[in-house]
C-alpha cells in the first residue's frame, strides 16, 4: 500500500528531509512537499545580506530541484487549516489534501498587531523572502534622504544582529542615518552569557545604535515606548519572535499554552502520531527548548530518520540537543561574536567561522556535489 507523505513548510528541518528522499530509495510511498514559495531564504545570513556582503543568490535555495530529486510533487500554496483527526491539510487555495503521515516546519508567524498603525512603514522580518524585497524597496524609496530613521524592534540574536546590519548598510549610502534597536531589558540577548550581552553592547554604541528598553506600540509616525519615548521612523523591522500559526488552534494538535505544537523527543505529536513537527512551531513537551535556527538544521535528519522509521512502524530515534550550543552572532563588519557556554571570543576569526558554516549549510542544498549532500 502506497503511503502519502507531506511535508508542509520549507524550512530548514525538511531541507534534511528532502536530502535523504534524494540519496535513498523511499518505496511504497508518495512524497509532497508544500510551501509558500519556491525560494527559501537561509535566515543565518539575512544580516550579511542586509550589510551588502552577500547578494541574495548566496542566501536563497531552490526548493523545486530539491523536491524533483527527492520525487517530490512540489505545491506553492500556504497552510491554511489542518484536521488532526481527520489527517487533511487545508491549502489557501481552497484545496484539501489527504495524508498518511505529515510534517510540519512551516515557520512562525511574527505579531505584528500592537505595530498595525504603521501601516507600510512596517517590515516584519519573516517570511524573510518577503522582508528582502520590501527592504530593497525602503531604500530605493529613501534614496534622496540624508537622515533615514529605521527602528529594529526585538533584542534576541537576530534583532541585534539586523541593528548592527542595518546601521552598517546605510552608514555606508547616508550622510545621518539613525538607527534604535527597542527590547524590554530581560529580553536583551536573553540565554546568552553576561559576556556576550557585554560585548554586544559595544558593538552596538560604537556602531551608533540607540538602545532603548521598553514594550513598544506602531504609530502613525513610528514607535511608542512604555516610558512614554515616542521614536520617529522611516521604516520598524519587527524581529521579536515567532507566535503559532494561527491555523494551529482548531487543529486539534495538543498544543502547549501559546498555540506551538507539543512534541517529544521524536519530534512526533503527543496527541497524534501521523504528524511531526520541527522549527520554530514546536514545543518539546519532554524538555525546555529555545527556538532557534540551530535546533532546526541539527533536527533535520532526526526528522527525515523518524519518517522513514513511521512509514514502517519501527522505533523512533530522539532528537537531543547537545548540553553547549556555538552561537555566532555577526556584527555586519565580517566580525562576529561567539560563545559556547560561558566562552566568549570576537573578532575577524570568529566571523570567518561562521561564513564558512552558514556557506557549508546553504551549499549542502544549491552545489550538491560541493556541499556534500
Amino acid at each position: 500500500m502506497t503511503r502519502r507523505i507531506i511535508l508542509a513548510g520549507g524550512g530548514h528541518a525538511h531541507l534534511a528531509v528532502l536530502a535523504d528522499w534524494a540519496q535513498r530509495p523511499f518505496p511504497e510511498t508518495e512524497r509532497w512537499l508544500v510551501t509558500s514559495t519556491r525560494q527559501t531564504a537561509y535566515s543565518g545570513m539575512l544580516p550579511g545580506w542586509l550589510a551588502g556582503i552577500y547578494p541574495a543568490g548566496e542566501l536563497l535555495i531552490d526548493l523545486e530541484p530539491l523536491a524533483r530529486q527527492a520525487g517530490a510533487r512540489l505545491i506553492l500554496s500556504d497552510v491554511t487549516g489542518l484536521d488532526a483527526a481527520a489527517r487533511q491539510l487545508t491549502l489557501a487555495s481552497g484545496e484539501t489534501l489527504a495524508f498518511d503521515l505529515l510534517s510540519l516546519a512551516t515557520g512562525g508567524e511574527i505579531d505584528t498587531a500592537t505595530f498595525a498603525a504603521l501601516g507600510d512603514r512596517l517590515l516584519p522580518v519573516r517570511p524573510v523572502g518577503a522582508f528582502m524585497a520590501r527592504w530593497t524597496h525602503f531604500l530605493t524609496a529613501i534614496a534622496g534622504s540624508d537622515a533615514p530613521r529605521v527602528v529594529v524592534v526585538g533584542g534576541g540574536a537576530a534583532g541585534v544582529e539586523l541593528a548592527l546590519a542595518v546601521a552598517t548598510a546605510l552608514a555606508r549610502q547616508f550622510r545621518q542615518p539613525q538607527v534604535a534597536l527597542v527590547t524590554v531589558e530581560r529580553g536583551f540577548l536573553a540565554g546568552h552569557a553576561s559576556a556576550v550581552r557585554q560585548r554586544a553592547l559595544a558593538e552596538l554604541a560604537g556602531r551608533g545604535v540607540a538602545l532603548h528598553y521598553g514594550e513598544a506600540v506602531g504609530t502613525r509616525h513610528g514607535v511608542l515606548l512604555t516610558n512614554g519615548t515616542g521614536l520617529a521612523a522611516d521604516c520598524v523591522i519587527a524581529a521579536t519572535g515567532s507566535r503559532a500559526p494561527r491555523w494551529l488552534a482548531a487543529s486539534g494538535l495538543a498544543c502547549n499554552d501559546q498555540g506551538f505544537v507539543a512534541v517529544g523527543a521524536d519530534l512526533r505529536s503527543i496527541s497524534h502520531d501521523a504528524i511531526f513537527a520541527a522549527g520554530d512551531i514546536i514545543n518539546r513537551a519532554d524538555r525546555p527548548l529555545e527556538r532557534s535556527g540551530v535546533h532546526a538544521v541539527k533536527a533535520g535528519p532526526v526528522l527525515a530518520a523518524n519518517l522513514r522509521a513511521a512509514a514502517r512502524a519501527a522505533p523512533l530515534k530522539a532528537y537531543q540537543p547537545r548540553g553547549r550550543t556555538l552561537y555566532l552572532l555577526a556584527t555586519g563588519d565580517r566580525r562576529a561574536i561567539g560563545s559556547w557556554g560561558g566562552l566568549m571570543a570576537a573578532g575577524r576569526w570568529v566571523w570567518w567561522i561562521k561564513d564558512w558554516i552558514d556557506r557549508h549549510f546553504v551549499g549542502r542544498y544549491t552545489r550538491p556535489g560541493e556541499g556534500g549532500r
